[in-house]
Formats: C-alpha cells, sequence, structure tokens
C-alpha cells in the first residue's frame, strides 16, 4: 500500500451509488468524483500546466508507452519526475501503455506470457513490455499513480478468448504487484472481462484480495454498442471495494460518466474534449457545437453563458468561428479550455448535487439541456 495515498468517503446519495469524498495524494488532495484530462506525452495538447490549474483539474493523465519511446523514461526521472518535468503543480497518473500496444495491432508481434515484443512507430526499433519492464518505466516516470499492465482484449471477441485473456491479465498484474516498489506511488489494478458477467466476475474477485491501492474497470469504449459499456460497468462495480478508488478508464461522455457515478465510480479519463476542440466541436450546455459552422459568423454572444472559463469569458462565437476557420492555434487553444473546463465545471456540479440528495436530477436535466440521449 502506498504512503500518503487513501480515499475518503464522506457522503453517499441516498438515492444511488454516488459518491463524494476526497482522494488523499503525495502531491495534494482532490474531490471525488472527478474528470482527468489526459497529457498523453507529458502535455495536454495546447494547455499549459497552469492553465489546467486555473481551471480546477486535479489528477492529470501522462502515458508510459509514449513517454517511454519519447523523451525516455529516464530522462524524465532525471528531471525529478513528471511533475517537475511537465511543471504541473498536482497529482498525475500513468496509464501502463497497455491499451496502446495491444490497439497497434499491426506494430505488435504475437502476445505471449512474458510480454509484447512491438515495433516503435517513428524509428523502426524493437520494444519489449512486461509486467516487469512497465512497473519500472512507471517507478522512473514517478506519477503518484501507476496503473499495472494488462490485456485489453478486442470487441467483439468470444468466451474462450476472453477467458485466456482474463487469466493472463490476473497473472500480469500479480507480478506488477511483486515488482512494484515504489512506496509513494499507488498501483492499480485493471479488472477486464468484456460483457461476460462471469468473466467480469472472476476478475474482480481474483485481484480484489490483493492490496492495491484502487480498482479501474477496463475494456470499455473499444468500439462496443453503448448498452453494452453501460452493462460492462454494472457487471464490475458490485464486485469493487468501497473503501478503495474506483476509475472508468477511457471515458468522456457525460452520459458514460453520469452513468459511472450513480454506480458509485469516482475517476473518469478521456482525450474526448480536447479532440473534439481541436476540430472546432464543442461541448456546451445547450449541446455539442461545430464553431466552424456559418451560423456563427455574425454570433457576438459567449460560447456558452452558463460557463465560466477563460474562452467563455473573454470570447465571442464569431471569434472563435474565425480562429477555426482560419486554422489558427489560438482558436484549437481557446476551444481546448473551454472543452476541458466544460467537463471539470460539470464535476462541480455533480459534487454539489452528490452531497445534496439529488445527483439522480441533476444527471437528468443536464443531459435533457444538453440536447441528446447519449451526452458525448
Amino acid at each position: 500500500m502506498a504512503k500518503d495515498f487513501y480515499i475518503e468517503i464522506l457522503h453517499q446519495d441516498r438515492n444511488c451509488g454516488a459518491r463524494y469524498g476526497y482522494l488523499h495524494t503525495p502531491h495534494g488532495t482532490v474531490e471525488l468524483p472527478m474528470f482527468m484530462p489526459v497529457g498523453t506525452q507529458a502535455t495536454v495538447k495546447l494547455l499549459s500546466p497552469e492553465e489546467l490549474k486555473a481551471m480546477g483539474a486535479g489528477v492529470v493523465l501522462a502515458n508510459t508507452y509514449h513517454l517511454a519511446l519519447r523523451p525516455g523514461s529516464d530522462i524524465v526521472r532525471e528531471a525529478g519526475g513528471v511533475q517537475k518535468f511537465m511543471n504541473y503543480d498536482g497529482p498525475m497518473l500513468t496509464d501502463s501503455g497497455g491499451y496502446q500496444v495491444f490497439s497497434l495491432s499491426k506494430l505488435r508481434d504475437k502476445i505471449t506470457e512474458e510480454g509484447v515484443r512491438f515495433k516503435d512507430p517513428l524509428s523502426g526499433d524493437r520494444h519489449f513490455f512486461s509486467p516487469e519492464s512497465v512497473m519500472k518505466l512507471e517507478e522512473d516516470i514517478g506519477a503518484d499513480i501507476a496503473m499495472c499492465f494488462d490485456e485489453c482484449a478486442p470487441y467483439p471477441c468470444t468466451k474462450e478468448y476472453m477467458k485466456n485473456s482474463v487469466d493472463r491479465t490476473i497473472r500480469w498484474e500479480k507480478r506488477c504487484l511483486a515488482a512494484h516498489k515504489r512506496e509513494d506511488q499507488a498501483l492499480f489494478a485493471i479488472v477486464q472481462g468484456g460483457d461476460y458477467a462471469d468473466l467480469r466476475q472472476y476478475c474482480a474477485q481474483a485481484l480484489t484480495p490483493l492490496p492495491f491501492d484502487g480498482f479501474a474497470i477496463g475494456g470499455t469504449a473499444i468500439g462496443e454498442p453503448r448498452i453494452t459499456e453501460y452493462h460492462e460497468v454494472s457487471l464490475t462495480v458490485p464486485y469493487l471495494p468501497y473503501d478503495k478508488p474506483r476509475y472508468l478508464m477511457g471515458i468522456g461522455s457525460l452520459d458514460m460518466m453520469f452513468d459511472g457515478i450513480r454506480k458509485g465510480v469516482d475517476m473518469f479519463d478521456c482525450v474526448l474534449p480536447t479532440r473534439l476542440a481541436r476540430h472546432g466541436t464543442l461541448m456546451t450546455s445547450f449541446g455539442r457545437v461545430n464553431i466552424k459552422n456559418r451560423r456563427f459568423e455574425r454570433d457576438f454572444a459567449p460560447l456558452d453563458p452558463d460557463c465560466d472559463c477563460y474562452c467563455c469569458r473573454n470570447y465571442t462565437r464569431a471569434y472563435l468561428h474565425h480562429l477555426m476557420k482560419c486554422e489558427e492555434g489560438f482558436g484549437g487553444r481557446l476551444c481546448s479550455i473551454h472543452n476541458i473546463r466544460f467537463l471539470i465545471h460539470t464535476m462541480e456540479r455533480a459534487r454539489d448535487a452528490i452531497k445534496e440528495d439529488r445527483f439522480l436530477e441533476f444527471a437528468a436535466e443536464t443531459l435533457a439541456r444538453f440536447g441528446t440521449e447519449r451526452g458525448c
């Protein structure tokens, strides 16, 4: 168990599983539930660490796979760890890189019990990731939370394939636990199993007795129907400990986050807000909009009158439209600031609703205003 790392649940909504509390880490305490911006290569695209702090970001993610390739985990270690390297004054989490290795199927060899050998898409060099080598990389990078190396099985796949994948994931995560030595770094296990109820239960029950500091729900949002994503969360949460953080990986749409919060999930992350922003798509209180649309050409109102972000306080829809049509970098920055702040602010309001036992009403009202059932 990591030093100075624990969850403190202060209130659970009396009408559902939504819970409010604190996550204590060596780099500060943050409130739950929360959305975590993704800084894959030790940077959230187009934004500065100071801007992230100003908009209320708590935990920020970086990715082990990408940092291992560039600049190298040894350089991050020599800099004093990822927080000092990127000058972010707050908690951080590193994904193990497992999803990237397995999603880049054309660049990797066959998965073996020892690990995965893959080709660097930049240099062409060959690399090998095993549970032990990934733990060394994550300890070098030095985030407050490290994720175990697991296998993210494709969707769809046969039950036989998924069972073998889950068994390998369990063995690998036990190896991660044995190899992980940093006492100031938490280690989260990842529960897999696809949409097979018995395999989700089997994986969770094999991992939760072990001294991990938190648990993640993996293998969602990888191409399955939305109803299946909901189902996978429902199959997993009941088997996760109440007194450990619960993290739903790769989720940034309102409907999925609200569904997860309702069921007792604490943490979410996704590249969605910044990816949308770079293409001029904005998440607002009245729905998703494409700011490049001609109807914004002479619209001199703030982007979202309900938003308190730097973009909405200082610039108009017409100016954003102009910047994005001209492909000016400042437009992408402003749109990214807005989308990240929109999700962080939504989580702030969700926490207030939980404390007042009205989360279900808040979620329904927010999605209705957003204007789509999926809320993404």
